[in-house]
């Protein structure tokens, strides 16, 4: 492997990349090129073009996206399939266009049916209606794959693309607006334990079911695929595991330190009822998660405390 190889880590500063890029400085690679959001509007086709031709990158990660939870997905519906349609194809075509080695492209769980077969397997894609709460990013993100699917079918390319469960860790987002579930939750526990408050309410009504994956194992998974794997199929990543957000608020609970109640507000949706992928195929490939959750909570609410007064601003 050439440790030489010149990276563009698309998204560097987010949760996942910026854990893909801490992963492959660990074994060894050292030439990056990065780009922030202000630095290089991956939306604008002519700006992206011009990068790729200027940089010449040999490997792509593309980990930028417009992201956030149900309450966002819910009102913005329009802006998170037309930014990230518009991030993935121009980022995709460029990677052909100028001749980029390998390319991985991050999905994500919510790709498929809500009422999915569980554990959810690569082929139930597109077998059933999705979950509405989050339709229009799910719909781009298939796009993608896809894309890179047909992409390496009609030029040759080596894309490949994953499909991670939920994510979580240090420099997640923890926006009660924008936020996923897990650092929305500890966000509001700490929160309450602060300000001694006696209850804390959660939108739901805790029956769902999630699988949480620390987000240095999701690094870890993706820079052992770009190494390792070159077929056509988009593969799941996630740790088979899955808990109820009522359980998860326990757990989060008992980490922080909180002694109140918790309230669960039946009227907010619960999204998804359950989503457990089946990682059968990451298994066979030869890779296997490290962190567990508690671990995993334990190690990102330190990192909370540590960033709490920028969060806050």
């Amino acid at each position: 492997m050439d440790k030489n190889i010149k990276i563009f880590v698309a998204g560097h500063t987010g949760l996942v990349g910026s854990a893909i890029v801490r992963n492959l400085k660990t074994k060894g690679y050292n030439n990056f090129v990065y780009r922030t959001e202000e630095e290089l509007d991956l939306t604008d086709q002519a700006k992206v073009n011009e990068f790729f031709k200027t940089e010449k990158p040999g490997w792509v990660v593309l980990a930028a996206a417009k992201v956030g939870g149900i309450h966002s997905n819910n009102i913005y519906p329009a802006d998170f399939i037309r930014i990230n349609l518009k991030i993935e194809t121009n980022v995709i075509d460029a990677c052909y266009i100028y001749g980029v080695k390998k390319l991985l492209f991050l999905g994500s769980g919510c790709i498929y049916p809500r009422m999915a077969p569980q554990p959810i397997k690569e082929e139930y894609l597109l077998t059933s209606p999705l979950e509405l709460t989050n339709e229009a990013y799910a719909v781009a993100k298939i796009a993608g794959l896809k894309m890179c699917q047909y992409y390496n079918q009609q030029y040759g390319t080596n894309f490949i693309s994953v499909m991670p469960a939920n994510l979580y860790g240090p420099n997640d987002n923890f926006d009660y607006e924008n936020s996923h579930v897990l650092p929305a939750l500890m966000r509001k526990i700490h929160e309450a334990k602060v300000n001694g408050d006696q209850t804390a309410t959660i939108w739901g009504s805790g029956k769902a079911m999630r699988e949480f994956m620390f987000i240095d194992d999701v690094g870890d998974a993706c820079v052992f695929l770009m190494e390792n794997y070159n077929e056509n199929q988009f593969l799941n990543i996630g740790t088979g595991q899955e808990v109820t957000i009522r359980d998860l608020a326990e757990i989060i609970k008992e980490v922080v330190g909180f002694k109140g109640e918790f309230v669960y507000d039946s009227s907010k949706p619960d999204g998804t009822p359950r989503k457990l992928l089946d990682i059968t195929r990451l298994k066979n490939v030869g890779w296997k998660h490290k962190v567990e959750l508690k671990e995993g909570i334990g190690i990102t609410y330190k990192w909370f405390l540590d960033n709490y007064e920028n969060l806050r601003r």
